[in-house]
């Protein structure tokens, strides 16, 4: 039986409808039913109705600091439609350590670089100040630390010399919607194993890929 997904978003969604279209696919072990948003005027929620897939708003302005009443509201939207899993695609609010802890093992985020490098904000503005020559995309599972939790699995692009944030970020965004959908499907799929702080793929996933950057011909 495929898993139940709901999709949490604050924007524009774009990893949102990556996961939508890769789990159209007849072989896709989850099936997105709902997408969540705590603002009205989320660009996702359109792209998501337009999918077919349900939607969702529920304000958190409302609710100020509260987090425990929003989530209480939260929980219930994804109790009715008996969600397996959570997947966050650009969620700006902040959970309470209870709710993560409801959810442990079952609630994805991605975030713009290869944690754990920098986390938190502009991560590719960061990437570009290092100087680094490699940065891509994390998908964790969620833990009351801010981007942090296991790593369920990366993808790695070049940061070029004449870089800047904004082209970083275009090239690791694609990296994102390629990676995304392939975390839910080991996921869903009953791939993965947490053990303590890491996560180990069941029946492998080796590759000989290499990225080398600079080159070295």
């Amino acid at each position: 039986m495929k898993r139940r997904v709901a999709i949490l978003i604050s924007g524009r969604g774009s990893n949102m409808a990556a996961l939508i279209e890769a789990a159209a696919a007849a072989d896709f072990p989850a099936e997105i039913v709902l997408v969540i948003s705590n603002r009205a005027d989320a660009g996702g929620l359109e792209k998501a109705a337009a999918s077919g897939i349900a939607t969702r708003v529920i304000e958190s302005k409302p609710f100020g600091k509260d987090r425990a009443a929003f989530e209480a509201v939260l929980q219930a939207a994804l109790d009715q439609r008996r969600i397996d899993l959570i997947c966050l695609g650009g969620f700006m609010r902040l959970f309470t350590a209870e709710f993560v802890q409801r959810w442990y093992g079952r609630m994805l985020n991605i975030h713009p670089s290869l944690l754990p490098s920098f986390p938190g904000l502009e991560p590719q503005a960061q990437a570009v100040r290092a100087g680094v020559r490699i940065s891509g995309a994390t998908v964790h599972f969620v833990i009351p630390e801010t981007d942090a939790g296991p790593i369920l699995m990366q993808g790695a692009v070049e940061v070029y010399d004449d870089d800047t944030p904004e082209r970083l970020a275009e090239r690791i965004l694609a990296i994102e919607h390629r990676i995304y959908p392939a975390a839910l499907r080991l996921l869903a799929g009953g791939r993965i194993r947490i053990e303590g702080n890491t996560c180990k793929t069941v029946g492998g996933s080796g590759s000989d890929a290499s990225l080398i950057s600079p080159g070295i011909g």
